[in-house]
Order: structure tokens, then sequence, then C-alpha cells
């Protein structure tokens, strides 16, 4: 069985090359995100090159095989079905969950979460609407097509589909900020020079800077009522 700090980095690896679009992962993004040394960091991508899930390049970063992928889904399917389960069931809101999940994921049997997500019946996202891999590795979407708020043209209508950037004190924030996913708002500024975005929702206009809307994935909708 692997470790469970082998199992962190997998994730990791795969949430970032997720994110850029690109399989490779630096050293330096990967110590960045997990916190420790890049000397660490280089030390496990060999090992999890030695132990064929992982092929690494010096000088350039770190990819996941398909033994690597595998892995690193099944631990995301875990960590996302529980994040959704403890808001659920218990209440926690979304800026709890994420520490409870990362010590529950690895001792959960893959048994007890398919329980769990057939209880849940099988959803497509967790709580900050990353998708949850299906128990077979895929990734279960709706189909619609996302992009960053930071992007959308003034006098768009939009509905909050993805929070990337999920710090606590942030989520926070969006929380004191009324927005949550399924939100809907009107795009009211979106001013480059200024680094400022507003968002509209009824008699409430929400301004954020550009680089907390890039953070914010929104689909366009039909017009909502300003």
């Amino acid at each position: 069985m692997p470790s469970l700090t082998v199992e962190n980095y997998l994730k990791a690896i795969w949430q970032i090359s997720a994110v850029s679009d690109s399989e490779s992962v630096t050293t330096g993004k990967l110590a960045q995100t997990l916190k420790v040394s890049p000397g660490t960091v280089t030390s496990m991508q060999k090992a999890l090159a030695e132990a064929g899930l992982a092929t690494y390049r010096p000088y350039e970063g770190v990819s996941l095989t398909e033994a690597g992928r595998t892995l690193a889904l099944r631990m995301l399917r875990r960590h996302r079905l529980i994040e959704l389960f403890l808001v659920r069931t218990l209440g926690l809101t979304w800026d709890q969950v994420h520490e409870e999940a990362e010590h529950m994921e690895h001792a959960v049997s893959d048994f007890l979460i398919d329980r769990i997500d057939d209880y849940l019946e099988n959803p497509l996202c967790d709580p900050h609407g990353d998708p949850i891999p299906a128990a077979n590795g895929d990734l279960r979407t709706n189909g619609e097509a996302s992009r960053p708020l930071s992007d959308v043209p003034v006098g768009s209508s939009v509905r909050l589909a993805r929070v990337l950037h999920q710090d606590p004190d942030f989520l926070r924030y969006l929380s004191d900020a009324d927005l949550a996913i399924g939100v809907t708002g009107l795009v009211e500024q979106a001013n480059e020079a200024a680094g400022l975005v507003v968002l509209r929702r009824g008699e409430r206009s929400v301004a954020m800077g550009r680089a907390a809307a890039e953070q914010l994935l929104v689909v366009l909708v039909d017009d909502v009522k300003p």
C-alpha cells in the first residue's frame, strides 16, 4: 500500500497539472503547494519514478504515469466525497471541510467511499465545485463550459461553478459576500486597468480584485435581473 506521503504527492501533482493544463509539474510549484523544501520534493519525485508512479526529468519536472494517475484520482474521489458528505450531513461549512477530509481520506475503505457516493446520489461536484471522479476514474461533469470571472465581459449574467483557490480565509470572504456555488449575478464592472471586477446580485454589488476573480470559474447563463 502506498504511504500517506506518496498519496499526497500524487494528488498534488494531478491537481497542479489539471489547473495549469500541463502534464509536467515543476519542482518549485510542487514544493510551494506542499509547503516543503525543493530538496525534499526532488527526493520524492525520484522515489515516485522508481515506483513506476511518475516520470521525473531533472530541470523539467514530474508527470504521472497511468498507475500514478489512477491512484491520484482515487484519492481525489475520496477527498471530495468526504468533503461533500461533511457539508450535507454534519453541516460543516466549505471552509472547514478540507483539513478534515485530508485526515480521513487515507483511512476510509473504497467500500465506504462507494456507499457515501450512493448515499449522496452520485454527485458531480464537491462543495467547491471540483469534479468528483467516478469509481472507474472518470471525471463526472455536466458538460458546461466555465471560464474565470475575470475574463467575462461587462453585462454578462453568470453562475458560480467552481472556486479554484480554497484557502479558508478566501472561502470565508466569499461566504461573507454571499457567494456560493450555484449563485447567479451580473458582471457590473470589469476594469482591467484598475484591477477590479464588480458582480451585482440583486441589490448588492460585490467588488473584488482581478486576482480573486481569476479564482472563480463561472458559467454564462440567461439574463439575471439587476
